[in-house]
């Protein structure tokens, strides 16, 4: 327990923060390997305990023994999920560890995943975890069916829902793959599509501390499903909720009334550093207000007839009227 509570604080501490040494750290303890034969030694000896005892407490002994390394993984993504560069190399980092890793580590590799890539169902991260669905431990598999729901949480992508709905044919006949699947799919299609679960904001410049504890807090749950989340303890999902947030804009004027603006809408361009002004959205469509902003798109006004009071188009935004329109 003490060292699972030490990483868990460790990468509490670097959430969000991109350090490639904490990263390194975390990676040399998943490397390490729990010897177990020192116990088996210790259990030939006591002859008069029942089978059953001996099973639970050899089953406890592996659980504690090597649990801080499975923190250690969701500690790769918890401090990776912070910019692009990070995300792309963490993806392949646990791809390593899904094959090679112990089945402690394994089991907690899809819940990296989706922590990595929340509200965002990109095709290599949904193909990894649609065939670990099907995979021979029932637990790899739960969690990989829960990490496909928080990484299409209210995209209504039509790929995942058909991943979806053949998982729970697959599942028809075991009740807790069936329960985890029709939870991916209610979170696949949150809010019928209109929110999210990235807990970054801002133009992802900010990060949401409370969501990311929320999304932190179901993910540890589920290292130990059995006995908290397809045991007495299913209320802990209730913690997902504090990382639900609508992503729509929605325009307002200065006395708080709902105003229909055209906007263009498209894909976010990184521009810092660049001289002039560059575009910062490429491949737009324009809309009218509210408008639903997907994962990595950004909004800006189509005309001059207002001026908005935040620099960054998210949410519900205030426009005063532009005294100096053409």
């Amino acid at each position: 327990m003490k060292s699972i509570s030490e990483v868990l604080i460790d990468v509490c501490a670097y959430a969000g923060s991109g350090n490639v040494l904490k990263v390194q750290h975390l990676l040399h303890i998943c490397s390490e390997h729990i010897d177990e034969n020192k116990d088996n030694n210790n259990e030939k000896d006591k002859k008069d305990k029942s089978k059953d005892k001996k099973g639970d407490e050899k089953k406890e002994d592996e659980i504690q023994s090597s649990a801080h390394q499975a923190m250690a993984v969701l500690g790769i993504a918890l401090i990776a999920m912070g910019e692009e560069i990070g995300v792309e190399m963490s993806f392949r980092t646990l791809g390593h560890l899904l094959r090679y890793g112990e089945p402690v580590i394994k089991r907690a590799v899809p819940l990296a995943l989706a922590l990595v890539s929340v509200s965002n169902p990109r095709l290599n991260v949904l193909d990894t975890l649609s065939k670990f669905s099907h995979d021979n431990d029932p637990l790899v598999s739960y969690n990989s069916i829960f990490a496909m729901g928080v990484v299409g949480a209210g995209t209504n992508n039509a790929r995942l829902a058909a991943m979806l709905r053949q998982l729970a044919q697959y599942y028809v006949k075991d009740p807790n793959g069936l329960f985890l699947v029709r939870m991916s799919q209610g979170m696949a299609h949150l809010g019928k599509g209109t929110m999210t679960m990235t807990p970054y904001h801002s133009d992802k410049m900010l990060m949401n501390r409370v969501a990311v504890a929320g999304l932190l807090a179901t993910t540890v749950a589920f290292l130990d499903i059995k006995t908290t989340i397809l045991g007495k303890s299913h209320y802990l999902l209730y913690c997902l909720v504090s990382s639900i947030q609508p992503r729509m804009l929605v325009t307002f004027d200065e006395e708080l009334n709902p105003l229909q603006v055209t906007v263009r809408v498209g894909q976010a361009v990184d521009v810092v550093g660049q001289a002039g002004k560059p575009k910062t959205i490429t491949g737009f469509q324009t809309h009218t207000t509210p408008v639903l902003l997907a994962y990595g798109e950004r909004a800006e006004l189509a005309t001059d007839e207002y001026i908005p009071l935040t620099p960054i188009l998210e949410g519900f935004v205030i426009l005063r009227k532009n005294p100096n329109a053409s």
